[in-house]
């Protein structure tokens, strides 16, 4: 079996495997994302440009290049399958 370490203060003793309580963690928690969220900064003018224009492009190619997919597979589903309507002529019954 593993021994934990113990730490002797005053009147009490402390051990590493102590967990703090579900308050304790969710104090915690907040705690870290407050000290997290004075690490960011705001971009500049000219990063946020940069930003908007970059993500504007992804978008629009993405759009292009799901339409153009989709006109694609359209096209070879037709071309497999035809387009749904019996002619008179192939045999209906």
């Amino acid at each position: 079996m593993a021994k934990t370490a113990t730490v002797k203060t005053a009147d009490t003793d402390i051990s590493d495997d102590v967990q703090p309580g579900v308050f304790g963690r969710m104090f915690r928690f907040l705690r870290e994302v407050i000290s997290e969220l004075k690490k960011v900064t705001t971009p500049t003018r000219k990063e946020l440009a940069i930003y908007f224009f970059g993500v504007l492009f992804f978008v629009v190619f993405m759009i292009l290049f799901i339409s153009g997919l989709d006109w694609v597979f359209g096209q070879g589903s037709f071309w497999v399958f035809g387009n749904g309507t019996l002619s008179p002529n192939q045999g209906g019954r």
